[in-house]
Formats: C-alpha cells, structure tokens, sequence
C-alpha cells in the first residue's frame, strides 16, 4: 500500500523529497499517515478533496484483493 500511496504522490506534489509516508496496523485494517510539505497539501487534496479520494478509491481496491481494511490520514 504504501508504495502505491508514494508513487502517486511523489508525481504529483513539487517537493518529493518531503514525502514520509507510514503505514500503522490496527484492528480496523491498515492506517496509512500521509504528510506533505505545506504548499504540497493543497495539491494533494485537491479541489473539493477530489485528489485525495481518488487516492482513497484506489487504496480500496488494492486492499480487496489484499481481503483487508485501508484509510488514508493526510497530516
């Protein structure tokens, strides 16, 4: 999960080099903690957060055909 979270967002922000990315395991599933540098966070959420639930869509189907939960928390 964490390596389809990080090659999304290292395209689209402007400062990949502040990407950290943690995955957490719980008894809901897979948190998975996102931060950004600050002018990045508007591109990662997007418009009406229409980015960051594409990426949400996305970690959802890959964690089906895993058969386990996933959420995505942008810090």
């Amino acid at each position: 999960m964490k390596e389809l979270v990080e090659y999304i967002v290292k395209s689209i922000v402007t400062d990949p080099t502040k990407v950290v990315i943690t995955e957490e395991q719980s008894e809901d599933g897979l948190l998975v903690k996102l931060e950004v540098a600050p002018e990045d966070k508007g591109r990662v959420i997007g418009k009406q957060g229409r980015v960051a639930e594409a990426i949400r869509t996305l970690l959802r189907v890959k964690a089906a055909k895993e058969e386990t939960r996933v959420r995505l928390q942008i810090v």
